[in-house]
């Protein structure tokens, strides 16, 4: 039993800090460096710095919690059967935390010059909040589309029949993929916590369109998970 608590407790610790990383990593370069004058990253920096962000710590987290970092990835790998629903609550608990706290230390950094402008600080939005002025039904389709690839690809490189050592690598690059897809609708969420973390300390706007960037990611999950079980799992992939 002492085992048991003990183990938890890191599986919990790798996803808090997982998900602080996730959020201060990609949520950060898009505070910090994205616009920077004269050497901005831009919208392809930003994305790659979330895929890279998922690849370190898919590599150095994901042998102790599974590397999830995301509520909607804990969920969906509940619903394929890859996850003990029971361990939920304490991975996004976690997860949630990590996320908030990401978005603290931004906050301090990004506020900590002169005449400090944080903008919409990585928020998640839809319609006037959309990078790209989307409406709320092209926000929920989008979120929920590339959120259920992206559990397709997990499920897919983390099967038993898969390559060994490269899942890593390869949800790492699905998720800079669905940021270069998605940051002109939404500013990318495909993660609650992700989302969440930001909103409490941007615009006041941003938490009042939370509830899309919880429901939409899970929904995308689940339908992810389903289609991944029904077409493309062979029975022995777990």
């Amino acid at each position: 039993m002492e085992f048991m608590e003990h183990s938890t407790y890191k599986k919990w610790s790798a996803e808090f800090i997982g998900t602080f990383w996730l959020t201060l990593g990609g949520c950060g370069s898009a505070v910090l460096a994205a616009a920077f004058p004269g050497v901005g990253i831009g919208l392809l920096g930003v994305s790659l710095a979330f895929g890279l962000t998922v690849v370190t710590g898919a590599y150095a987290l994901g042998p102790i919690s599974g590397g999830h970092f995301n509520p909607a990835v804990s969920i969906g790998l509940a619903a394929a059967g890859r996850f003990k629903a029971s361990q939920l609550a304490g991975y996004i608990v976690a997860q949630v935390l990590g996320a908030i706290a990401a978005a603290g230390v931004l906050y301090l950094i990004a506020t900590g010059k002169p005449g400090a402008d944080i903008g919409g600080f990585a928020t998640n939005g839809f319609g006037e909040h959309s990078p790209g002025k989307y409406g709320m039904t092209a926000a929920l389709l989008c979120e929920v589309v590339m959120t259920a690839v992206f559990l397709i690809v997990i499920l897919g490189s983390t099967a038993r029949r898969a390559a060994g050592g490269f899942a890593g690598l390869a949800i790492g690059l699905c998720l800079t993929l669905i940021h270069l897809i998605s940051i002109p609708v939404t500013n990318t969420s495909v993660n609650p916590a992700r989302s969440t973390g930001p909103a409490l300390f941007g615009p006041s706007y941003a938490v009042s369109e939370l509830w899309l960037f919880w429901a939409a990611p899970i929904a995308g999950a689940i339908i992810g998970a389903v289609i991944y079980r029904a077409l493309l799992s062979s029975g022995n992939d777990d």
